[in-house]
């Protein structure tokens, strides 16, 4: 939607990350082919950490930051608010890609200063094609819709039309209110949590984890070294070897579904030449005899590949 809402011209910058999801690449790279906007990649840090200098570098003339907030990669999460101001004092709206953030800690949007932000519902526990986007009000008035029709208008003629003020404009059709009912419900759910306590919980899988990982050579663990740094997240590849296999023998042998393959950010793996991954995601649900089942796994699957 805000990629075909902005009014983004021939010429046009739009920063983004180096780790982006393939939602928050391919539509500004569509853009680029359409109308000509210029597609700048902010490069991170070797260990995956965010680098402001080299934002500041890329910043002038530029439009649009739109930034994953926490990377599905490998957990880092980027320092928005500095992120922010800097945007805004070269003139730059900032849009956050937060579906990895928002289950695993608290934002405040206001706090943030943040221009635009969505995430999705399936990732804090909601039903799957639910989400949410948020935009400053002024801004979401400026904006155009990117479907339109029944509920969308206030009133119409032949020759004419009248848009409906925000949210309503935007909202072109009967809405999948089931999904939203059931959206608000994991809201409610979650709210119940300290999310201090989620962090820290995730914060001692991550770390034993991340500990027994370390002792076996051949795994390379994707991002900061530190688990702290890496949310829920741990990904991991061995050098000439096809993880897809490596999750499937997880799958088969000890009954443990880990996820395999490039997570959407494909255009990071044929940066770093690297073929695949296998990442484990971390939350509330899981437990120190998972995680300490997991290892005792991986070391059996190790010896036999």
């Amino acid at each position: 939607m805000l990629a075909n809402s902005l009014g983004l011209v021939k010429e046009d910058i739009v920063l983004i990350s180096d780790k982006e999801h393939n939602s928050n690449l391919i539509p500004w790279l569509v853009l680029r082919d359409k109308i000509g906007i210029v597609v700048k990649i902010i490069p991170s840090n070797e260990d995956g950490s965010f680098n402001l200098q080299n934002l500041s570098k890329l910043i002038t003339g530029a439009k649009l930051i739109s930034l994953v907030h926490a990377s599905n990669l490998d957990g880092y999460t980027n320092p928005a608010k500095e992120i922010i101001a800097i945007a805004h004092q070269n003139n730059a709206l900032v849009f956050l890609d937060a579906a990895q953030s928002i289950p695993h800690k608290k934002i405040d949007v206001r706090d943030l200063d943040v221009d635009f932000l969505a995430f999705s519902g399936h990732k804090m526990l909601g039903p799957t094609g639910t989400g949410v986007f948020y935009g400053k009000s002024e801004l979401l008035d400026k904006l155009n819709p990117f479907m339109v029709g029944g509920d969308t208008v206030l009133s119409s003629t032949y020759e004419d039309y009248k848009f409906l003020p925000v949210p309503e404009k935007f909202e072109a059709g009967l809405q999948d209110y089931a999904g939203i009912i059931g959206l608000g419900e994991a809201v409610r759910y979650l709210s119940q949590f300290n999310f201090n306590d989620i962090k820290e919980h995730e914060l001692k899988l991550n770390s034993y984890i991340t500990a027994e990982l370390q002792k076996i050579p051949q795994i390379k663990i994707i991002g900061p070294k530190d688990p702290k740094d890496r949310s829920g997240i741990i990904d991991f590849y061995i050098e000439k070897t096809d993880m897809h296999k490596f999750a499937i023998m997880f799958d088969e042998m000890a009954n443990i579904s880990i996820r395999s393959g490039q997570h959407c950010v494909n255009s990071w793996f044929a940066s770093k030449k690297i073929f695949n991954s296998a990442r484990i995601s971390l939350y509330l649900y899981n437990t120190m005899e998972e995680a300490e089942t997991f290892v005792e796994n991986l070391k059996k699957i190790i010896k036999i590949m």
